[in-house]
């Protein structure tokens, strides 16, 4: 790793001309895109393979830098039961968010009631272009889902970029360098930390493309659906968008009263991941770089570390929404109201059937799917209602989950005591910090937890 500069050095970020910027550079590329996918639909869907291409060369880096950051982070804390404390945290924080946001999505659809008067007669649907848009089936049970997380191959984890196993192998493997000794264990963790360098300069270069990756996405989802649907489902639309406004409100609410950030400037931090987020319609894309903007505005290694790729899977808060709105505008689209118990078992059923399917085809509707099958009140075979809308609903999904995960950070962060509001705020402020020796055991103790913080010269070009 680099040397750090000494603590007392602090200095601005270097203006760069505009054109230089990649939030300009993306931003242009999303506009092109739209262009060309609403003025020449072919050619933009012609497109698609610029944005898959994209993916694919984070993807290819998306495990490997998960397991070295989770690993050098809990070598960095010296602690497995802290470790531990951690994932709990996290795990209470994802379910009373994902409730709440189910919840909120029901309440908002009983009001908006998206479905009503459309009288869709069952014998129209058939299940064939569900059945197309999703290639794996949801977990069956609790008991499948938490086996599913036990990697049966290490190796195998890696190479399917299934991200919680790959997870679960690295607290096993960090713990073990704990209990080891950090001492016994330098040259593994010198290695380590050396090759995370090196894939954060990987990950500098694909992010050199991006704009073309974004561009690409853009034009062919323009190109490929069109902005006629909006006409179709705008009430469908309304109500997805405005509760993510709502709950986008409330997250800023809850950054703000207990870890104290201001959620506005995070977001105008980390305006070029939310901006990439979006034109490539995946959180995924920005997974790396999102880890290393919340590692360097105050939060420690490790627990940005464990929440972040465990929120991907338990914390979509922006699919939840969507979730729930969509299950009472396909109830309502076929003439049913559900009561209260139903929609309470509706709640249920959806907590389960939501969890650990980021990363998997059509995810949105293999969960509305099992949920439609345990409730029986309008065929399966309904969900393709959603297929003229679930694109245009990406935006929506990816700022509140990415957005999400982001508070449940800072939240988990500063609940363990690893959080340090003094570097968030040079942080946003554009300054480079390190972390200096501190006064008191607490503060050494984040200290230890933060460093060595990942600098703007690892993952900057």
């Amino acid at each position: 790793m680099k040397t750090p500069p000494p603590a007392t050095a602090v200095s601005p970020a270097a203006k760069k001309p505009l054109y230089k910027s990649l939030f300009f550079q993306i931003l242009v590329a999303v506009v092109l895109g739209i262009a060309i996918g609403y003025l020449w639909p072919d050619l933009g869907s012609a497109l698609r393979p610029l944005g898959d291409g994209f993916i694919q060369l984070i993807k290819m880096i998306i495990a490997p830098l998960i397991f070295l950051v989770i690993v050098t982070g809990i070598s960095a804390v010296g602690d497995v039961k802290a470790v531990g404390r951690v994932g709990v945290k996290a795990l209470i924080y994802f379910t009373a968010a994902t409730l709440f946001a189910l919840a909120f999505g029901l309440v908002v659809a009983n009001i908006v009631q998206p479905g009503a008067g459309l009288n869709i007669d069952p014998a129209t649907l058939s299940a064939d272009a569900v059945n197309a848009k999703t290639t794996a089936a949801p977990p069956k049970d609790a008991g499948q889902f938490l086996l599913g997380i036990i990697p049966t191959s290490v190796v195998g984890a890696f190479a399917s970029n299934s991200l919680l196993q790959v997870l679960c192998f690295a607290v096993f493997f960090g713990a073990a360098i704990v209990v080891v000794g950090r001492a016994k264990c330098k040259p593994v963790i010198d290695l380590m930390e050396t090759t995370l360098e090196l894939f954060f300069k990987i990950m500098a270069w694909v992010m050199r493309v991006a704009p073309v990756g974004a561009f690409g996405a853009m034009a062919f989802i323009i190109g490929q659906y069109g902005l006629s649907s909006l006409g179709t489902y705008a009430l469908l639309i309304a109500a997805c968008y405005g509760s993510a406004l709502v709950f986008i409100a409330l997250l800023f609410v809850v950054a703000w009263v207990y870890p104290r950030v201001p959620l506005w400037q995070f977001i105008k931090y980390t305006r070029e991941e939310f901006l990439l987020a979006l034109g490539t319609a995946s959180t995924e894309s920005v997974l790396p770089r999102i880890m290393t903007k919340l590692t360097n505005a105050g939060c420690s290694r490790a627990t940005t570390g464990l929440v972040v790729p465990t929120g991907y899977s338990f914390n979509l808060d922006g699919a939840a929404l969507y979730l729930s709105i969509s299950l009472l505008f396909l109830a309502q689209a076929f003439g049913h109201n559900l009561d209260l118990g139903q929609q309470l078992a509706a709640l249920g059923i959806l907590m389960l059937t939501s969890k650990g399917m980021a990363g998997v085809p059509g995810s949105a509707f293999l969960a509305l799917s099992a949920t439609a099958g345990a409730l029986g009140i309008f065929p399966v075979a309904g969900v393709a209602l959603l297929l003229g809308a679930d694109r245009l609903m990406d935006s929506m999904r990816v700022v509140v989950n990415l957005l999400g995960n982001c508070v449940a950070t800072f939240v988990v962060s500063k609940w363990e005591g690893q959080f340090d509001r003094e570097a968030m705020l040079a942080a946003f402020s554009g300054e480079n910090t390190t972390p200096g020796v501190s006064e008191t055991p607490a503060e050494s103790s984040v200290a230890a937890l933060t460093t060595p913080r990942l600098t703007s010269d690892t993952y900057s070009a």
